[in-house]
This record gives C-alpha cells, sequence and structure tokens, in this order.
C-alpha cells in the first residue's frame, strides 16, 4: 500500500490495534474509577446503589479518556457531544450486560477454586470486545482526514 492509500484511512498510525491497546489502557484506568467510586460509597448506598454510581462513574471517565486519547480523530464527528456521550453510556450498558453473562456463565460452569475470579476475568473480556466494537463503529464512527 503507499503513502498515499494510508493516509486516506480514518484510523491513525497502528490503527485499529492501537485503538485497542489504548481501549483496554482507558478500560484499567476506568476500573481504578469504578473500584474506587463503589468502596467510597457503598458505605452510604450499599454496595448495589453504590454500583450503579460507580458504574455511571466509571463509563464518564472512559468516554473522556477514549474521547481525548483512543478515538480523537473521530470524536465529535457524529454530532454534538451530549450525543455522543449519551450514546457512549447506552453502548457501554451492552458491554456490562455480556460481562455479567459471562460471570454468570462461568460461576455456573466452572466448578474450580478462584472461579468467581476467572469469571470477573472472563466477563471483563468479553465486555471489553463488545465495548470496544460499540464505541469504534457506533459512537465514534466518523473522522479521520
Amino acid at each position: 500500500m503507499s503513502a498515499g492509500a494510508s493516509s486516506s484511512s480514518s484510523a491513525p498510525a497502528g490503527g485499529l490495534g492501537r485503538e485497542l491497546l489504548s481501549f483496554a489502557l482507558v478500560g484499567i484506568a476506568g476500573l481504578a474509577v469504578d473500584v474506587a467510586v463503589l468502596y467510597a460509597l457503598a458505605p452510604w448506598l450499599g454496595w448495589y446503589g453504590a454500583r450503579v454510581v460507580s458504574f455511571w462513574a466509571a463509563a464518564s471517565a472512559t468516554w473522556a479518556l477514549n474521547r481525548r486519547f483512543t478515538f480523537a480523530h473521530r470524536a465529535g464527528a457524529g454530532g454534538s457531544i451530549g450525543r455522543e456521550y449519551l450514546a457512549y453510556l447506552a453502548t457501554m450498558l451492552g458491554g456490562a450486560v455480556v460481562n455479567y453473562g459471562a460471570y454468570a456463565l462461568a460461576l455456573h460452569w466452572l466448578h474450580v477454586p478462584g472461579a468467581a475470579a476467572l469469571g470477573v476475568a472472563l466477563g471483563s473480556l468479553a465486555g471489553m470486545g463488545v465495548n470496544f466494537l460499540s464505541a469504534r463503529f457506533l459512537v465514534f464512527r466518523g473522522g479521520g482526514s
């Protein structure tokens, strides 16, 4: 492929692989926000109430970071920033459902020590895949030169 052909791509140097790596690193930051908010609010809201707020906080943080770093070349191309934010939150709910489903299946089918931790890991990977594809192709779909 010629240099001219690669510059017309909507992804920056490194393309899809770079975006996936950046998305995963942002996800680690989101996990830190999620856990910090969860533990900070659990004494007042309980584990379930605090989890709702921590999910929103983590999703908001990852939206901002993914908008700035992972999909900067695409951000804002699809309309208003508010619409983009709400679309991101909605698509992250899809990943959360997949995450929880993989976790529940692991608990049901894996009868080994550490099944819960393995379920969390499998759920996180499955959810990340859905969330990346949703963010990349539904929320941050425009852009590029």
